[in-house]
């Protein structure tokens, strides 16, 4: 089949929210929005029973009313809502695999009853071969500081090739005509500290190379994206902090994930982990090699 944005939709406010996130990117990027909702217990399709004793009655109202709620705010995109008799954690892995984005909604640290949220989403963003994306119930309502949701910000290391993760955030920046702005934390080792605070001509020199590092880096993204405004940020504070601080308010934040290994179980980074549990906008987490 044909790349779509495919969202988890469950019924909670968090997955709502994602609808409409996933429904406002399907529709920059010209693609179908998926709605999918799995559950063990659907019965197989199709059913020629009255509604009362449909088992599948309240799923496939959950897909029906959300369908309509997102086609009357993007009249002209394609939606398809599709309902699985399978475990939502196998369901979104497989959806993932023939979709630009699997979107989930996210509770952070908060206490998790959702299906999608609670033993689902994580294992999907550590598992899962394509961009996941997850959004807060709130991000739409409260609305960011001003200016500051103007932005795409994707954090870099700086080791290692970055290229799906620069390619998903240009190619987000540019679809929403927005900036976007690179991030790269750096924690000051322990030789450049002194009993009355840092030595400045190290950290100076920590973030000389940094820069250039990260110049280098983005080059060739502001060359093929050229009508995207390009920052870029170098912080010297635990990587971490550094991407959680900078993405405040902002669109989305970007982070990468290394692609799961052959042998190895799959995992989240410090830096993705605290973008997920303590980001306040949406964020994609990218699988790269």
């Amino acid at each position: 089949m044909q790349p779509v944005v495919t969202v988890g939709l469950d019924g909670s406010p968090e997955s709502l929210a994602a609808a409409r996130w996933a429904a406002d990117e399907a529709e920059k990027r010209k693609l179908t929005l998926r709605l999918l909702h799995a559950w063990p217990l659907l019965a197989p399709e199709p059913t020629s029973v009255p509604s009362e004793v449909d088992q599948n009655y309240w799923a496939k109202r959950l897909v029906h009313t959300a369908k309509a709620e997102l086609q009357a705010h993007h009249p002209g995109l394609s939606i398809v809502g599709e309902l699985v008799a399978e475990d939502a954690q196998n369901a979104l892995l497989h959806a993932a695999s023939e979709s630009e984005m699997i979107v989930l909604g996210s509770r952070g640290l908060e206490p998790v009853e959702s299906y999608f949220l609670g033993d689902v989403s994580m294992p999907v963003v550590a598992r899962a071969e394509r961009p996941v994306v997850l959004v807060r119930a709130e991000t739409r309502e409260e609305g960011p500081p001003p200016g500051a949701a103007s932005r795409v910000v994707v954090a870099l290391k700086l080791h290692g090739s970055s290229d799906d993760l620069l390619d998903f955030a240009f190619h987000t920046a540019a679809g929403r005509g927005v900036p976007l702005l690179a991030v790269h934390g750096r924690s000051v080792p322990l030789h450049a500290r002194v009993p009355w605070g840092v030595d400045h001509a190290v950290t100076e020199e920590m973030t000389r190379d940094a820069q250039k590092e990260l110049s280098k880096a983005l080059r060739p993204w502001r060359e093929k994206y050229p009508q995207v405004d390009v920052g870029d940020s170098i912080r010297l504070a635990s990587p971490a902090k550094a991407v959680v601080r900078a993405a405040a308010g902002a669109a989305l934040l970007v982070v990468g994930r290394r692609a799961h290994r052959h042998g190895l179980a799959p995992h989240l980074g410090p830096v993705a982990q605290a973008a997920i549990h303590h980001g306040s906008c949406p964020v994609a987490v990218v699988p790269h090699d």
